[in-house]
């Protein structure tokens, strides 16, 4: 019988100090696992070990990789958590080149950066899996709010299944997540922002932006401990014959056959 105990598991979750990240390295630990946690800035507590890096930055993420060796070894479990919706919305017209290089450095190229320094140990142990956090934006896009977002997310949707299938022989497993509307902080200030931008209140704000989307069947937005419970499912050996698979969790708000 299969179990989802992670005792003796090295783990890293990039931006694992709020939201969905926390959430995530909270119940890897809760299961048994040793967690670190990375991001650009220290939070004021937390109960892993942290390392601050800028994963857009490729000096960071070398060093991020180097104090991982020296701290537990190397990592069986990698969450690729940072990400965001950074740009404006408007459409083609708002967005200019460097709003695209940062929204595709941050979405795709520091995940990419930081498999390619990390998935050598993993090969070599023959042991390891890959979680990219994506977003349901990734099959959505709405061209007025995410789009630069929306583009890159799909391009990390793409990669996770290429390199999924490359090393699915290799005994390293990737899996992609992604979160439809989820309860934390960045998405009540995206919410709050849009609500003031067209002159409405906070509620109308979400009845407006959930309209567009085609709404959430479920009736409300997930919160990040849910997103985590997946998470932990398929990192744990529950989870061995699972890779390249993309795992919507929306309340059932995704508009198409995935």
């Amino acid at each position: 019988m299969e179990t989802t105990d992670l005792k003796g598991k090295r783990a890293l979750v990039t931006g694992g100090t709020k939201g969905i990240g926390k959430a995530i390295a909270d119940e890897l630990a809760k299961a048994g696992a040793q967690v670190i946690v990375s991001a650009r800035t220290k939070p004021e507590s937390t109960p892993h070990h942290f390392i601050a890096a800028d994963l857009t930055d490729a000096d960071q993420v070398a060093a991020l990789t180097q104090e991982i060796k020296e701290t537990l070894g190397g990592i069986d479990i990698l969450i690729n958590n940072v990400g965001g919706l950074t740009t404006p919305g408007g459409g083609f017209g708002t967005l200019t080149d460097a709003h695209w290089d940062q929204e595709l450095q941050l979405n795709l190229i520091s995940a990419i950066r930081l498999d390619r320094t990390l998935l050598p140990q993993m090969i070599e142990q023959q042991n390891g899996v890959i979680i990219h956090i994506s977003s349901v934006a990734g099959k959505q896009a709405l061209w007025n709010l995410n789009m630069a977002y929306a583009v890159s997310k799909a391009a990390l949707n793409s990669y996770s299944k290429a390199l999924a299938t490359e090393l699915a022989g290799k005994g390293v497993r990737v899996l992609t997540v992604s979160p439809g509307a989820t309860k934390t902080p960045p998405m009540e200030k995206f919410i709050s922002d849009y609500a003031a931008s067209v002159g409405v209140t906070v509620e109308e704000g979400m009845k407006q932006l959930m309209a567009q989307t085609g709404g959430i069947p479920m009736g409300r937005m997930a919160e990040p401990e849910e997103v985590a419970s997946l998470v932990h499912f398929l990192v744990s050996p529950s989870a061995a014959y699972l890779t390249g698979t993309i795992y919507a969790i929306d309340g059932g708000s995704l508009p198409v056959v995935s």
